[in-house]
């Protein structure tokens, strides 16, 4: 049996952090599409995802949601909420269908309090974020979307713990703020070169190794970034 998926954030505190913040969480289901906060509206709770994964988008009037950052086990939906912020910036979406540890603000604001290990670890993990934001940003600006959608199906790949997702064109158009027509080329470009397969919804990812030389710089930039300060999950000292 392969290990249980735990949250890189949590699982790298020390022992007795650990033990402390697992007390205050509960587990809870992540449903796909289900809105777990609103721009400028308090958080009411703190996400540490397990097997589902959360999209960050950025919302704008008389135009569809932007993905500007993606959250999986490797982070935290209301990391802000530690710069003492209760607003979120962003709109946090169920990308993904799993579990999640879920922890009250107060709940999370009293650790923050008590634990100088989870306080470090979310500043870490908060510049981590700030650099995913940043390189999405360039990205969609200078990037072609094939390359964009190699970075974000590697990127999904990532966090979904298996080799396949059900996702639509639809779906894929709104998150990369593109036509539908541009990812329906995009996609089956990548599908004639065997890197994925897809129908009906579902994206199966065949050649890892193919996407990633397919994928712009900005995926390799980001994986760097939280490796160069996270390293393998080695507990915050």
């Amino acid at each position: 049996m392969p290990p249980p998926v735990t949250n890189r954030l949590i699982g790298g505190l020390p022992a007795r952090d650990h033990a402390r913040a697992l007390e205050h969480c509960e587990s809870v289901d992540l449903v796909f599409g289900t809105i777990l906060c609103e721009p400028g509206q308090p958080f009411r709770y703190a996400y540490f995802p397990l097997t589902g994964f959360i999209s960050l988008v950025a919302t704008v009037s008389g135009h569809k949601p932007l993905e500007m950052g993606l959250i999986g086990n490797e982070g935290m939906l209301g990391a802000t909420l530690a710069l003492g912020v209760r607003n979120s910036p962003q709109r946090g979406v169920v990308q993904g269908s799993g579990t999640a540890l879920r922890m009250t603000v107060a709940h999370l604001r009293a650790e923050l309090r008590d634990s100088a290990a989870l306080r470090r670890t979310l500043d870490r993990y908060l510049y981590v974020l700030m650099a995913q934001l940043s390189q999405t940003a360039a990205c969609t600006r200078f990037h072609a979307i094939g390359a964009r959608l190699a970075r974000w199906l590697l990127m999904t790949h990532d966090r979904a713990h298996g080799d396949h997702f059900d996702l639509t064109h639809d779906f894929l158009a709104d998150m990369l703020g593109v036509r539908r027509s541009a990812v329906t080329i995009a996609a089956g470009a990548l599908q004639r070169r065997k890197l994925i397969s897809y129908s009906r919804g579902r994206i199966v990812i065949l050649d890892r190794k193919g996407l990633e030389a397919a994928s712009c710089e900005c995926y390799r930039a980001v994986v760097d970034d939280y490796l160069n300060i996270f390293g393998n999950g080695a507990p915050v000292q």
